[in-house]
């Protein structure tokens, strides 16, 4: 299973699919790089009817593809290579979406199963 990102896909298209594939994980879109704790972040996320192509600041032909074996810091970084676009994911705790910054090597299915694991033992979905 993976899912291909292409310049005409709308970025709640590509959230949508991406949280059914790793159900316990949410990718977001921002306008530029920023930091933690930020009160501004919310303001800076891409609205989410936009296409990729009005989001995005370079120019590719290239396409990303998102698999189960995808490293966090690899979607990161093919976003940003590709597109131009700052994503960040984050998982599941309890009722808390917590951004993922220190196990950025893991793969999206093992973050993802781990935030199951973690949803189970909080009695938490």
């Amino acid at each position: 299973m993976k899912i291909t990102i292409t310049d005409h896909r709308k970025i709640f298209a590509v959230q949508k699919e991406f949280s059914e594939m790793f159900p316990y994980l949410r990718l977001e879109f921002y306008s530029k790089q920023y930091k933690r704790g930020n009160s501004l972040v919310k303001s800076l996320m891409k609205h989410i009817s936009k296409s990729i192509a009005e989001c995005r600041t370079k120019n590719s032909s290239d396409n990303i593809e998102i698999q189960p074996q995808t490293t966090v810091s690899g979607l990161k970084q093919g976003f940003n290579d590709v597109y131009g676009l700052t994503a960040e994911v984050f998982r599941k705790s309890g009722n808390l979406w917590l951004e993922i910054t220190d196990s950025t090597d893991q793969t999206l299915e093992q973050q993802n199963g781990e935030a199951k694991e973690m949803s189970k033992l909080q009695g938490v979905m």
